[in-house]
């Protein structure tokens, strides 16, 4: 006995210690891909674990009111209420991207509330600064809202605004002395003044601030009178800002002020003003920010509920394959007198210490995975501006959580393993066990709950389509792996013929194939697990990413678009009488929320949408209606996609009851509906409507159809500073969360690929190494080093064409219930990434199969195993 085992046998309990450093020790092959497996399964849970604990911390940034103690806000959310079937009603919240403003009589109020030593009120505005030759989109605010930054601003030339036609401006855009034209105000009701600037701010950034009277007379003008984005609240020194809260909560309550959107809300939707302190300031300002959380959470949710499932699915295949290739040595030891206890845990001791090890070095690196994650997120956009995601220190623990639940996974998988070696008698240990009939059953019946689930998802619309395919996807999988020896003699089958025919080496490999059907299964399963899974990742995305941007090609009937700063509000008018101009249409893009139910629960869907001007639409954006007329669009009705409309049951001449950006709830009379909706959205609406609850009405967008022979330099003479784009890049709604689903799709698929790689690599280097004695058997009966090669070539051909076909044959079913349901067409995917699918696969089984077995294949003469 070597000084090693010796030490463990003492430290250790005897023989358990024993065996299971000698297995370790012996079996370093085979523990190899499980390490891998087990680290990367760390590595990918702890990272998603760090950024679901950031994400639930995260805040919107303090900038702009990072000086108040307090600040009083508009209810920056919309709930909806509804009973699911047989169960008591439930309340759903859902974020509003849109101000929800403040009345300016709540002013008065905050400043009676005992310990403020004063409220600002805050107001912004949009507006456009004209320099020749150019224009520029800027934002008002009263000079007097810098008080409730952490400092007051920063002339670094000049002095305040006091009059009415004084401002500062940010640096870059003019100096001290120097006189701006600035255009404000909506609609037919656009000015334009020239006004003084008196100072440079370099904090103003693409800020204009004004005296405050004239600030509140721009944001009158601009359509907000009566009305504030926010209260500053400036506390008497030693007040704490919980009392603070307290008392300014109170007072807004006993004068019964509510936001301004609180007349248009639903009666069960109610709209309080927010005392907002601490972190919760930020709100204020980055109304994004909030909203973008629980997206956030929830798609990592999902990534980490798939990752967990592949992970165990991956990490008990190799564990179970490391295992099975030892399955005579721990039936030998059953049968020398072996006892169950001493061999489970022996097993589970023998696990236990490469599972600890592997996790521990994934733990360590999700700290820096997660940091690239991160970066990753905010370099893509997919992370709205403003939203903080911190990382205290003591998150960093987290890893270790994800690293012990993959720990007891191995260990599981390493008891249930040995469970019928431990269970035998001695005497029955060595014979081999053939899959029974309850793997077989149990198989069959996934199989069949997996397509029931796709059947379920063609009925399905959005996120539930989505979630039904991937329920369909990994059920189909686990069923696959269960019936892989039926599956792999199936396969067989059909490939044994044509591989027979091809020389000896065919024949050999059919043969080899045939016999070892579990050990071709084996070997099958995870080529399924990659095939199938990453397809319907990327195929489904893929499938609507297509098929959006094919609507909004057909769409488009457009020859010029004018934006830009440049374009005053009322530019389509002016655009539509210029010569030449065959239809013009003013474009905006924002948001909706769509109360209702889904699978018997109460939701709230937020949508992308369009506001068009609707006067000859069809020449300039064509939604291809099918009943009704877009010609009706006005503020109270509405035009639905017509996928949307069945959902709904609504047809022209009936009603959908929806809410807009800023919370406010409308009946709307549908006029029309169309097909384009991937491209366009669900709703589309008049643009006046839209815009009239947005935030500040957007940038001016016009889309113009040419009579034949016009040149688009009159639109550029018309409008000087606008911008002019001949041949417009298609228009199409982008759904908010769009980058974020892009880039973890990204790291999901990634992350799938990695462990079944690891997970076909390590199962048939485990066969091939397991085959040693088969190959030098076969050349001492007489084949040589290339015919052997063939063999192994093809049984590598054999096992990924397989995995290729069924892996796609799971995946087929539950991808054309999605794209039916969710695009109505087939499914598709670039053939690039299909190609490199199919490249991975085969590079890997190939160099799986061929490396571990070049030492069987080395030298003139087969030399015995050692």
């Amino acid at each position: 006995m070597k000084r090693g085992d010796r030490r463990d046998v003492v430290r250790g309990g005897g023989v358990v210690a024993l065996l299971a450093a000698r297995g370790a020790r012996t079996h370093r092959r085979a523990w190899a891909a499980v390490f891998a497996a087990l680290a990367l399964g760390s590595l990918l849970l702890g990272t998603l674990g760090l950024a679901a604990g950031s994400a639930a911390l995260g805040h919107a940034r303090v900038e702009r009111y990072a000086g108040a103690d307090a600040v009083v806000a508009g209810t920056q959310s919309t709930r909806y209420t509804a009973k699911p079937w047989g169960s008591e009603a439930r309340t759903v919240r859902a974020g509003l991207t849109e101000r929800v403003r403040v009345p300016a009589r709540a002013l008065d109020v905050v400043r009676e509330v005992p310990g403020v030593r004063a409220a600002v009120a805050d107001v912004a505005f949009p507006l456009t600064a004209r320099t020749t030759p150019t224009a520029r989109a800027l934002t008002g605010r009263p000079w007097e809202a810098t008080r409730l930054a952490s400092a007051s601003a920063r002339l670094s030339e000049g002095r305040p605004p006091t009059g009415a036609r004084e401002i500062v401006v940010g640096e870059g855009v003019a100096r001290a002395g120097d006189r701006l034209s600035i255009a404000y105000g909506t609609g037919s009701a656009t000015d334009t003044h020239t006004y003084t600037v008196t100072g440079v701010s370099a904090d103003a950034r693409r800020t204009v601030h004004f005296s405050r009277d004239e600030a509140h007379r721009l944001a009158e003008r601009a359509g907000r009178a009566g009305e504030l984005d926010a209260i500053g609240v400036l506390a008497d020194s030693g007040v704490p800002d919980d009392v603070l809260r307290t008392r300014v909560r109170h007072a807004l309550d006993a004068a019964h002020l509510r936001d301004v959107s609180a007349p248009h809300r639903a009666d069960d939707d109610p709209a309080p003003l927010r005392v907002l302190t601490g972190d919760a300031r930020g709100e204020a300002e980055f109304l994004a920010a909030a909203p973008a959380r629980m997206p956030l959470l929830q798609v990592l949710a999902s990534l980490a509920s798939v990752v967990v499932l592949v992970g165990v699915l991956v990490v008990t295949s190799t564990v179970a394959q490391a295992l099975r290739q030892r399955a005579r040595e721990l039936a030998l030891l059953r049968a020398v007198g072996a006892t169950p206890w001493q061999l489970r845990r022996a097993v589970g001791r023998e696990v236990g210490r490469i599972a600890v090890l592997a996790a521990a070095v994934g733990s360590v690196g999700a700290v820096p995975a997660y940091l690239a994650l991160r970066a990753l997120l905010v370099g893509r956009g997919a992370v709205p501006e403003g939203l903080e995601l911190p990382f205290p220190p003591w998150l960093a623990a987290a890893p270790l959580g994800t690293a012990g639940l993959m720990v007891l996974i191995a260990w599981l998988t390493a008891l249930g393993c040995c469970a019928r070696a431990a269970r035998a008698r001695p005497a029955e240990a060595l014979r081999e066990e053939e899959p029974g009939r309850a793997r077989q059953l149990t198989g069959c019946v996934l199989l069949g709950l997996g397509a029931a689930s796709a059947g379920a998802g063609a009925f399905q619309h959005g996120a539930a389509a989505a979630a039904a395919a991937s329920a369909s996807a990994l059920t189909m999988v686990i069923g696959c792996a269960l019936l892989g020896p039926w599956l792999a003699r199936g396969a067989m089958r059909v490939l044994g013929a044509p591989m027979r025919r091809l020389g000896v080496g065919g024949r050999l490999a059919a043969s080899a194939c045939t016999a070892n059907a579990a050990r071709l299964g084996a070997a099958i399963t995870p080529v399924v697990l990659v095939t199938a899974f990453v397809l319907v990742q990327l195929a489904g995305g893929a499938t609507l990413g297509h098929e959006a941007a094919a609507q909004a090609r057909d769409a488009a009937r457009t020859d010029v678009a004018v934006s830009g700063p440049g374009v005053p509000y009322d530019a389509v008018e002016r655009i539509r009488r210029l010569p030449g101009v065959a239809a013009a249409t003013a474009v905006a893009h924002g948001t909706v929320v769509l109360p209702g139910k889904e699978l018997g629960e109460p939701s709230l869907e937020r949508l992308p949408v369009l506001g068009v001007t609707p006067r000859s639409l069809a020449r300039t954006l064509d939604p291809a209606v099918r009943e009704g007329s877009t010609d009706g669009l006005r503020p109270g009705t509405v035009a639905v996609g017509t996928d949307r409309a069945r959902t709904l049951g609504v047809r022209p001449g009936d009603h959908v009851q929806l809410r807009f950006g800023d919370g406010a709830e409308a009946r709307l009379r549908v006029v029309a509906t169309y097909e384009r909706a991937l491209a366009l959205g669900d709703f589309l609406f008049s643009y006046e409507e839209l815009t009239r609850h947005m935030t500040a009405p957007p940038p001016v967008r016009v889309l113009a159809a040419l009579a034949p022979g016009t040149s688009p330099t009159s639109l550029s003479t018309a409008f000087p500073g606008a911008r002019v784009e001949r041949d417009p890049v298609p228009e199409r709604v982008r759904a908010e969360d769009q980058a974020l689903g892009e880039v973890l799709t990204a790291v999901a698929v990634t992350a799938i690929g990695g462990f079944t790689v690891i997970a076909v690599l390590s199962t048939l280097a485990l066969i091939s190494v397991g085959r040693g004695p088969e190959l030098r058997q076969l050349r001492l009966a007489g084949a040589d080093r290339r015919r052997l090669r063939r063999m192994l070539l093809l049984e590598s051909a054999a096992t990924a064409t397989a995995g290729l076909f069924l892996g796609a044959a799971t995946a087929a079913l539950p991808l054309l219930a999605f794209a039916l349901s969710a695009a109505g067409r087939l499914p598709w995917l670039p053939p690039g990434q299909g190609a490199l699918i199919v490249a991975v696969v085969v590079l890997t089984t190939t160099s799986a199969t061929l490396l571990p077995a070049l030492g069987a294949l080395r030298g003139r003469y087969p030399v015995a195993a050692r």
